[in-house]
């Protein structure tokens, strides 16, 4: 779990200090390519059936798995701390969220600010998409990522970016039943993830809210889509937003116009990049009281 901790944080400060450096690093044409070679080399068979992408995911998980086992040993543990860094700081991102959202808030006129939304995700300027926009990039980028490290190491946070990349990334245009298969298998790996956001969520944001939306998406029934957590946070940011213009109206700022400059332009994206950062820390929190705790113990 220390590795863990130290990996996401360090993948955090070297994509938001060196965002050049990241997006020189994490390259993935070489498995563009791999897919294309694939569809290529059989026009038929198993490579174009729902379980086709295990074709694509086996040989780099397998190469990486064994660098993980050869490695865990080796100068006190140190070569294999590296290359889990390594491996979560290349399957993080691509790019840094909150400087996605920045460009956004900060974009000089409406067709520019479009622009970097639709780079975030967004299907649209309506601050209900927005704010689904960012808690979906957040799983992709984060949170899946993070998850997965956590649970089988460098091979998990490579497993969960050629998963995320082969369903709906810039990967080579899969066989319609390779890439609805991989599109079933991304959605079994974001599942968990889901489900842990909204419990952190619920923690650092309005708890029966986030309950509320959760139990009425289906979050607590066995269904594998992430909806309930789009809806969990587009309640979520409703409640913040409310908050947050009870407390202006309380010191007397009630004209709509005035209303609007003090809680700036955009305030749901504002507000879902602060749960979406408020999640995170509590995740990190947890992970660095499981880590004094086995120090202790």
């Amino acid at each position: 779990m220390s590795l863990t901790l130290i990996a996401a944080v360090i993948a955090l400060v070297l994509g938001h200090v060196a965002p050049s450096l990241a997006a020189g690093v994490r390259d993935f044409s070489w498995y563009q390519r791999w897919l294309l070679w694939l569809d290529a080399r059989f026009p038929t068979g198993f490579w174009r059936g729902r379980q086709g992408l295990v074709l694509a995911l086996l040989p780099p998980l397998l190469v990486v798995g064994l660098f993980q086992l050869a490695l865990a040993k080796p100068l006190l543990g140190l070569a294999g701390l590296v290359f889990g860094i390594a491996a979560v700081f290349y399957s993080w991102g691509p790019r840094d969220l909150d400087l996605d959202v920045e460009a956004i808030m900060a974009a000089a006129d409406p067709a520019a600010r479009v622009q970097a939304a639709a780079r975030l995700g967004a299907a649209s300027m309506n601050p209900a998409s927005l704010v689904e926009a960012v808690f979906n990039t957040a799983l992709r980028r984060w949170f899946g990522v993070l998850f997965w490290f956590l649970l089988l190491g460098p091979v998990g946070a490579l497993l969960y970016r050629l998963s995320a990349l082969s369903a709906e990334g810039d990967a080579a245009d899969l066989p319609a039943e390779t890439r609805a298969g991989a599109k079933a298998w991304l959605a079994l790996l974001d599942w968990p993830v889901a489900q842990l956001m909204t419990l952190a969520l619920a923690l650092v944001g309005d708890f029966d809210t986030v309950v509320g939306a959760w139990k009425d998406n289906r979050g607590a029934s066995f269904h594998f889509d992430a909806n309930f957590l789009a809806a969990a946070a587009r309640a979520s940011v409703r409640t913040e937003l409310a908050d947050e213009a009870m407390d202006y109206a309380d010191h007397g700022v009630v004209a709509s116009g005035v209303l609007v400059t003090a809680m700036g332009e955009l305030p749901e994206l504002r507000d879902a990049m602060s749960l979406v950062w408020r999640i995170l820390l509590l995740w990190l929190a947890v992970l660095a009281l499981f880590v004094v705790a086995g120090w202790v113990g």
